[in-house]
């Protein structure tokens, strides 16, 4: 079992037809949930499951709601977008990644891979993320 930082290939297949909107005004949610070291994540993923996701004080399964920081935009040839920070407060967990999903129609949109695991022990649980521009944001099409 391994965890694969990818943009999520269902994810490729959602935004060519239409499925994913990141625009504001929109009703999709999207969400971010933890998991274990334990957990299958990669390309392939298609969806949030529970299944090796992290528990413990603090954390609710199926994760933090995401704010759009960065509406969809573009700079040279790559259009991105990203999120705010997002954290759990008071948490005791441990987890090796994450995967950003929309929970309306429960879709995979990124499997974020953190290396290590990290943990948090009644403490903040923060992920920070990059600068949305076109070379960093967490979400980029280039």
């Amino acid at each position: 079992m391994a965890i694969t930082q990818a943009m999520c290939t269902s994810f490729k297949v959602d935004i060519l037809s239409g499925t994913q909107n990141f625009n504001t005004g929109t009703t999709r949610v999207y969400k971010i949930a933890l998991y274990q070291s334990t957990a299958t994540l990669d390309a392939a993923t298609t969806s949030y499951s529970t299944a090796q996701e992290v528990t413990g004080a603090g954390y609710t399964a199926g994760g933090n709601t995401l704010t759009i920081s960065q509406i969809p935009t573009s700079g040279g040839t790559t259009s991105f977008i990203s999120f705010a920070d997002t954290t759990w407060t008071s948490a005791t967990i441990t987890a090796r990644g994450a995967l950003i999903y929309e929970s309306t129609q429960n879709k995979a949109v990124a499997v974020l891979d953190f290396g290590s695991d990290k943990s948090s022990s009644a403490s903040n649980f923060t992920i920070q993320f990059p600068a949305a521009t076109s070379s960093t944001a967490i979400i980029r099409i280039a």
